[in-house]
């Protein structure tokens, strides 16, 4: 573990702020005029593929279902433009990166297999005779003699 911030991930994991860059530029959004003249857009970047705080099996956890986040050069972007101020924009960033870990890392609930109920067999039989009986009622009526 290393001394300094950290942005904690969950209970196992937590990522230090040294690993962290960030980037600014200008936002589109709330501001007026202000807007024009103040770079409050902040873009997290992490080296997913360097660093040190992730094994291979997380790393490659990551990788596959953040995909469309990380870029060829193994970095993870996560960008915040929603609030007027740079400091908030970091803040909302942190959250956000640590949040999609948090959602990338955790196993999916296993699935237990099921069969629907022998009543709505019946009912899907059922519906499908009657719609047969409604197509079959519309075609040509015979003549009478």
């Amino acid at each position: 573990m290393t001394d300094g911030p950290v942005v904690a991930i969950d209970d196992r994991l937590a990522i230090p702020l040294s690993e962290l860059s960030f980037e600014t530029s200008r936002a589109g959004g709330p501001g007026g005029q202000n807007v024009n003249k103040v770079e409050s857009r902040v873009t997290l970047v992490y080296p997913l593929d360097t660093s040190p705080s992730l094994d291979e099996g997380q790393r490659a956890r990551v990788r596959e279902r953040l995909a469309s986040r990380v870029s060829k050069a193994g970095l993870l972007r996560v960008t915040s433009q929603r609030h007027r101020t740079q400091a908030a924009n970091r803040s909302a960033a942190l959250e956000r990166f640590a949040e999609l870990l948090r959602d990338a890392l955790t196993d999916d609930p296993q699935r237990r297999a099921t069969r629907p109920p022998r009543a709505a067999k019946r009912r899907r039989v059922e519906g499908k005779r009657a719609r047969s009986r409604v197509k079959t009622l519309r075609g040509r009526v015979a003549a009478e003699d």
